[in-house]
């Protein structure tokens, strides 16, 4: 069994306890506004240009065979919608300038790279991560790989948006440590609005995984104009202040460093002109926050 993997961070210290290995799976069921990986969306390798490293060697033009490649005014344009996402053109790009995101992995190939930093998840109490992307899009090859790593006494650590059918999550629960999952609005309209897909799913197995007496901490992106205001967050704290299991909430502020990304795979970033919250912004949504129960940190 192979699955789409588009990053294997090393060294993560923000997606679980510990120094872990964090594992990026392609594709999700959300199209969020913020996303800081576009390139995990789709689940298929998608190719992704950098015009800064581009030499003009044009060499690319003649290894497209789908024709999509042309030359306008000395620069390279590509046509996305005759590109077949091939790579073809990566393998003959020396300067790198054009790169596939995403590749299939075994699950002998994913373990092998967890298991080269065993030592330090041993001494810091960390483990391996699975991020995305959703993880829970490629379901049948995150159990392989959960089985395996758990067998060798990996802890591990899921990182999920919550919008999967509740049986997978179930059974992907039976062989997770910890749960990263993210709460982005309590209103199903504004959530579906800027998400793609309504919160109804994403509670329903919030709750789920609560009554099931999971490790849980709850993760907010806060984002200028979608859910900042005083109102938004007291009904996000009214809700998470029902909950008994919930480890931590971890605030995680909006920022725009993905926006070149979106470039680079001919996207639209719909919140360019949006600023990134300040420091006092975010210590005053943590002040609104407290006392929902738990500890509430500003960051992962």
């Amino acid at each position: 069994m192979k699955g789409q993997v588009f990053n294997i961070m090393k060294y993560a210290v923000h997606d679980g306890p510990g120094i872990r290995t964090t594992v990026f799976l392609k594709g999700c069921p959300l199209n969020c506004w913020w996303c800081h990986n576009p390139e995990s969306q789709e689940l298929k390798p998608q190719l992704a240009f950098f015009p800064n490293r581009c030499i003009g060697c044009m060499d690319c033009i003649s290894a497209c065979k789908e024709n999509a490649i042309t030359a306008v005014n000395g620069t390279v344009v590509t046509d996305l919608n005759k590109c077949k996402n091939n790579g073809d053109c990566t393998l003959v790009c020396f300067a790198e300038a054009r790169e596939m995101a995403g590749k299939f992995m075994s699950v002998d190939e994913v373990v092998k790279e967890v298991l080269k930093d065993k030592v330090f998840y041993d001494e810091s109490g960390g483990g391996v991560s699975f991020s995305g992307g959703e993880p829970l899009m490629q379901s049948s090859f995150l159990l392989e790989v959960l089985n395996e790593v758990k067998e060798l006494g990996i802890h591990t650590t899921i990182d999920t948006c919550g919008f999967a059918p509740s049986e997978v999550l179930k059974e992907v629960s039976q062989l997770t440590d910890l749960f990263l999952f993210d709460l982005k609005h309590m209103n199903s309209e504004k959530h579906e609005e800027y998400t793609g897909v309504s919160n109804n799913l994403i509670l329903e197995n919030l709750m789920m995984l609560h009554d099931m007496g999971k490790d849980l901490i709850i993760r907010i992106p806060v984002i200028p104009g979608f859910n900042d205001s005083e109102e938004e967050l007291e009904d996000l704290k009214e809700f998470i202040s029902t909950l008994e299991n919930i480890k931590e909430v971890n605030l995680l502020p909006y920022h725009s460093i993905g926006q070149e990304k979106y470039n680079r795979i001919g996207r639209e970033y719909k919140m360019k002109d949006v600023k990134e919250p300040r420091e006092e912004d975010m210590e005053h949504a943590a002040k609104l926050m407290d006392g929902c129960g738990v500890k509430v940190k500003i960051g992962g």
